[in-house]
Order: C-alpha cells, then structure tokens, then sequence
C-alpha cells in the first residue's frame, strides 16, 4: 500500500454516510430546468445555449463562486464549425444506399457539398497502426481518394485462443485504437477521403438508433488545417455492409476472423462509392462555463469536477412526435451534480488548493468544449491536481455499490473505494469494459495531457441496488439505454436521486481530501497517460 493510500484511507474511513449534503431534491429541480422544453435540448451554438449559459452563470453567481474562466470571465469561447448533410445520392456501385437505414454520413468540413465519384472501397480490418504493440493493419496500402471500411473495436474484441490479436489491446477492455474518432483520424493522416466503420452493437456499445440520433448534423472545433479531418465519415448498418461485401464476393464474417491476424492485408471491394451530398454549415462560437473557489494556501493548485451541459437539441419527430431531445441524464444530472459539489463547497471552510467547477459544451459532437480547454488550458495541466466527472447517473434509488470505469488507471480508484467504505457502499468495475466509456467523456480531453481522472457513468453496468438487488439495477440500465440520446431521455416526477446523491458526495469527499492535502494522484504502471505526467514532474512541489 503506498503512502498516498495511507494518507487517504485514515481520513476517508472517519467519514460518515450521515454527513451527506446533497440533496436529492435539488439535483432533481436543476434537471427538471436544464431539460425543460424552453432549453430546447440545450445544442451548441442555438438559442438553447444562449438560455442554458445565463442560466448556469446565475447558479455560481448565487452561490458566490467566482468567475473561473480565462481574463476573469465566466466563460471560454469554443469556436466550431457546424455542418448539417441534407439528402442527396449515396451509392455502392449499382447499390443505393439509404441515409439512416444503411448508412448514416456525416462531414466536419465547412464545405458547400460532399461529392465523390467512383472512389475505390478498401476494407482496412479494425484500421489499427500501434507499433508498440506490433500490429499494422494497413501493411504500406495506399488510401488516397480512397474511401476506408472499418471494423469497430479493437482486433482482439473477439479474439480467441490462438488469434495472433489475442490479449494485444487488454482483451475486452477497448483502448483508444478501437474509438471511432481513433479510425477517422487515421483514415484522414492517410488521405483517404471517406471512413465508414461497420456497426455492430457489441463492439460500439450502442444501438444503430444512437448512430442516427445526430440526424446528419455535426460539429467540430475550427481547426487551421481542415484537410486533418475526412471528407466524409459515417457508419455501414451490419446488415447492409453483410450484403455489400457479399456483393464484392467478400465473406465479412470471415474477414472479420483474418482481421484478427498480424498478416492481415487490405482487402479492395469491387464497388466504387458514389456520393452527391448538399451540406449547410456555419461557424459558431460556443461556450464552456467555468467557476472556481479559490484556495487558501495552493491556489495555484487545482482540483477540478466536470460534467457537460450539452445535449442533442432539436431533431426529427419520434412516434409521439416529440423533436426535443431533452439529454435530462445525459448529462443533465452530471451538471446538476457539479452544481451542488459547488454549492456545497462554497458554504465550507475554504480549501488549501483551489476547486474549478467545469461544464463543457460539445461533448456529444467529440468532447470539443474540453478538447478546447485541453488545447488552450485556463489551469495548467501539470498544476491540475485530478479532473472527477459526472457523465449519467442513476435514478433508480440507493445502491450498495458504484460502477468505476477504467479501472486500473491511477491511484484515484483507491480513494474512490476508501470513499464508498465510508458510505457503507463497494466499488464494482464496470461491466462492459469493451464499451471504451474511459475513452468517451470530458475527462479524457485532460487525461490525455497527464492529469488524473475519475469518471463516474452509470451505464458502465448495472447497479446493485438496495431494492431489489442487480436484476433491479438491469431493468433500469435497460431502460434508460432506450431513451439514450433520444426524445425520451427526460426529467421524471417518479425519479428516485438518492443514489445519485450519493455518488456526488463520494467526489466532495474525494475533493476534499485532494483540496486539503500535499498529495498528487499518480497513474498506474501500464497506463498511457503515465509517461505524459512524468513529462511535468518538476513543476509539482
């Protein structure tokens, strides 16, 4: 046991679960605001921004937060470029291909129209270049003008005894080369001009109807060289890529065992993909809110939560004919949960370091609100103590234990158990650690830059709930996944936040104890982050 776990567990076990301070009712009436009909789904760059921003400046003005941002403002400006694909041709050779039904395309260029003629298909397996782990997809294949397929996932998601893929990329556990924001970045540095990844629902972790939720719209932080990103990116539905392969002549089942193999090779389809796509765009400038408290003796040391205020806004009628897609979970709860960290805080005794509370815009098109924080940081990395975020929480009662994602990271998951101890509560790995959640939220915009993070997410598995049990935890996972990112992801009267509650006082005990101490969160042995905090070991004390 290190001295920082010591350090940590002899005043985390004197905590008491009766010395819990957020209310439940409270996280309940902020969410019921934030996703209210006149916060129009709270999208970047809209009138529900305008809205959500002066409203959440109001919450940390109430409370006597002070402003957080760069130059003393409350904000940080997150320029984006917003494109939305209108209909248009979509084409496999002779094959037409149905936006939303077979495929479902996107553009982050600021472009009038997408057109591509007749561009050569090349299936790449899982599209994976990691010279550390021994594993090049790609073998020198040539992919420009070339429209790249992917498989989702890492080669060894399902790999088996005997594959050279198996246990290369921690098993089930997704890395980022398994991301599909990792294949369209590699199909963009190799000048393709288009990426399709083949879904599935196992490997990505969500249904075909949370690829089609954005409706064709997208965004993307302005960017000096746009030629970075693909042309065109987008998703084959299993079923028409099944067809579209077979059409080539090509088993796609089988491909997908030979793209398990190091001496994989590009795989060229006979059809050349044709599209003739109207895009909208425009530039917007969004807005990340940021509050603080200073600290007392550190405060240049920061601890910082972080949850997204941003949600999907506006969309297509669903069978009720509902447009509004409200994201009252997601991750209106997470912001609700950040606000009562603050508010609490604000009433205690000032910290030694300073506490940042972050609400990011752009997490739904890309984490692009914490990317731009990430890129032009306000708080130094190496001076960031740890990042906690809330992304979902649950909202089915009490529970004796909390989901933690990634575990293994850093030493922040032995506080969090310390934490849970207190509360009479277990820490549970998440379920579905081929999901990649580690890898899609806010926090890994600055875990990428060394600082140590813990997410809490409650879709990372099913909660064991006081009332009845896991199987009770199951049925409210299952439920909740059919309203993610949908119409349906709304403020409920019947919702029961004392869980969630809890879950946001483990990170004010976690806060607190970062907040009042000398310590510094360190990564684990084996973490990709580790040698990137060790770049800045000399400008902590």
């Amino acid at each position: 046991m290190s001295a920082f776990r010591l350090l940590t567990a002899a005043t985390l076990l004197a905590a008491s679960p009766a010395a819990a301070q957020v209310s439940p009712e409270r996280l309940s009436a902020d969410v019921k605001t934030l996703a209210s009909d006149s916060f129009e789904g709270r999208a970047p760059g809209t009138p529900g921004e305008t809205k959500t921003i002066a409203w959440l400046i109001a919450q940390f003005k109430a409370m006597k937060a002070q402003p957080g941002g760069p130059n003393g403002s409350w904000t940080q400006p997150v320029p984006l470029v917003h494109t939305r694909m209108g209909a248009g041709t979509v084409r496999a050779g002779d094959t037409a291909l149905v936006q939303g039904r077979d495929v479902y395309l996107s553009t982050v260029r600021g472009v009038d129209r997408v057109a591509i003629a007749n561009a050569p298909m090349v299936f790449v397996g899982y599209g994976v270049s990691a010279p550390e782990r021994g594993w090049d997809d790609f073998k020198g294949r040539d992919l420009k003008g070339k429209v790249a397929v992917f498989l989702v996932n890492d080669p060894d998601f399902e790999a088996v005894a005997g594959d050279d893929a198996k246990g290369k990329f921690g098993d089930r556990r997704m890395t980022y080369y398994g991301r599909w924001t990792y294949k369209y970045e590699e199909a963009a540095r190799r000048g393709a001009v288009g990426a399709l990844i083949v879904h599935d629902t196992a490997g990505a972790g969500y249904g075909w109807n949370t690829v089609t939720a954005p409706a064709g719209e997208n965004y993307d932080i302005v960017r000096k060289d746009p030629e970075s990103r693909v042309m065109l990116q987008g998703w084959l539905e299993g079923g028409a890529a099944t067809r579209l392969f077979a059409a080539s002549g090509l088993d796609l089942a089988a491909l997908r065992k030979a793209a398990r193999r190091s001496d994989f090779r590009p795989v060229a389809l006979k059809q050349a993909f044709t599209t003739d796509l109207p895009v909208k765009h425009d530039t917007a400038v969004s807005q990340n809110v940021l509050a603080k408290l200073p600290g007392t003796k550190h405060a240049d040391e920061i601890v910082m939560f972080g949850a997204h205020w941003d949600a999907y806004g506006i969309g297509a009628p669903d069978a009720q004919g509902r447009t509004i897609r409200p994201g009252a979970n997601d991750d209106g709860l997470g912001v609700a949960g950040v606000l009562e960290l603050a508010r609490n805080f604000a009433k205690a005794p000032r910290t030694d370091r300073s506490l940042v509370f972050a609400l990011w815009s752009g997490e739904e098109r890309g984490l692009l609100g914490s990317e731009t924080y990430a890129v032009n940081p306000v708080y130094p990395a190496a001076k960031t103590v740890a990042n906690l975020t809330l992304d979902i929480l649950q909202t089915a009662g009490p529970a004796k234990d909390v989901m933690l994602v990634g575990a293994g990271q850093n030493s922040l998951e032995d506080m969090l158990g310390d934490a849970a101890k207190a509360q009479g509560r277990v820490v549970t790995p998440e379920a579905l650690p081929e999901r990649g959640l580690f890898y899609r939220a806010d926090h890994f915009s600055v875990a990428r830059r060394g600082v140590p993070t813990l997410l809490l997410m409650a879709i990372s598995g099913a909660p064991d709930l006081v009332k009845g049990g896991r199987t009770a935890g199951q049925a409210w996972l299952d439920g909740y996944m059919k309203c993610y990112h949908q119409t349906c992801d709304a403020w409920g009267a019947d919702w029961d936040l004392r869980g969630a509650a809890q879950d946001v006082d483990l990170f004010k005990t976690i806060g607190t104890k970062l907040a009042n101490s000398r310590s510094w969160p360190e990564w684990r042995n084996g973490s990709e982050f580790k040698s990137v905090r060790a770049e800045t070991v000399g400008e902590r004390k």
